[in-house]
């Protein structure tokens, strides 16, 4: 069931239960939006994310290459190992500290990490999963702002579930924090209706 407006600002948590998700819609103007987007799309050391699948019969692993980029920063050499795949951080762009500043002020949290994700149109989106590794510190917000095509949102209640979306609008920033990550899984589900890219960024706190 699609439960937000796209143009919801309200900070009401948007779970029913076992999390607590908080949509702050547009942060900036389009137009600074737009030139963010431009800049972290030539800026940003993009790379194909990578995955190791295990199959049941076997200890072998089958790497998968994705066509959605990504990019991993931070302010250390961080590893954050998911999906099988161990990643190094890059130093911040003065660019990402920018936008790391005008996060932290706008939630009250800080963060020294980023994960981003560039999905070159519709057909590119992200499975089921919770961002729950143990690098990351337990229970601390994660935040994800997002410059580019406005897409659909989708949460799943691990034992009930239940579903609830939003739309993710150009500019705009979501907030997860609490057990959320325990509780809940999320995704961006693809579509055939969207030719233009998408940058979400993931400010993270690791231990």
């Amino acid at each position: 069931m699609d439960l937000f407006s796209q143009t919801s600002s309200q900070l009401s948590n948007l779970l029913h239960q076992d999390g607590e998700v908080n949509y702050y819609g547009a942060i900036m103007s389009v137009t600074k939006a737009t030139d963010y987007l431009a800049i972290l799309l030539n800026e940003i050391a993009w790379q194909n994310d990578r995955a190791v699948i295990y199959g049941k019969e076997s200890n072998y692993g089958k790497e998968i290459i994705t066509k959605r980029k990504i990019a991993w920063y931070g302010e250390q050499a961080f590893n954050y190992r998911y999906s099988n795949i161990t990643k190094t951080a890059l130093p911040w762009t003065n660019t990402l500290l920018t936008l790391k500043a005008l996060v932290e002020q706008e939630t009250g949290a800080t963060f020294n990490a980023c994960l981003l994700n560039l999905y070159h149109n519709g057909n590119e989106g992200m499975a089921w999963h919770s961002d729950d590794e143990t690098a990351l510190k337990k229970r601390a917000a994660i935040a994800s702002l997002s410059l580019g095509a406005e897409r659909k949102f989708a949460f799943k209640h691990k034992q009930s579930q239940v579903t609830q979306s939003l739309y993710l609008q150009h500019g705009s920033l979501l907030i997860m924090k609490g057990n959320t990550q325990t509780h809940w899984l999320h995704r961006l589900p693809p579509t055939k209706t969207i030719h233009t890219p998408r940058v979400n960024l993931t400010f993270r706190t690791m231990v």
